[in-house]
């Protein structure tokens, strides 16, 4: 399975919708949290070139905002 990082930031209602969908799968994910961790709002900006949370990484696949159907597709193939 392709690792799986959620960028969030506490009281966003998608990031929580977000992390709701990947625990009702049983999928393990890493929780980077942008208004705590400087590296990861650093990574979100600079290197995802994203300003939202939540921001999904699959393997190399980006999907930013809340969005079941692109969550869906990513984790079916995570490395197309």
């Amino acid at each position: 399975m392709a690792r799986i990082v959620l960028y969030s930031q506490p009281g966003c209602p998608s990031c929580a919708a977000a992390k709701e969908f990947l625990s009702s799968r049983g999928l393990s994910y890493e929780e980077k949290n942008i208004r705590s961790d400087p590296e990861a709002l650093r990574v979100l900006t600079e290197e995802l070139h994203s300003k939202a949370a939540p921001t999904l990484v699959v393997g190399e696949k980006i999907i930013v905002g809340f969005d079941p159907e692109r969550y869906e597709a990513a984790l079916a193939n995570p490395g197309s």
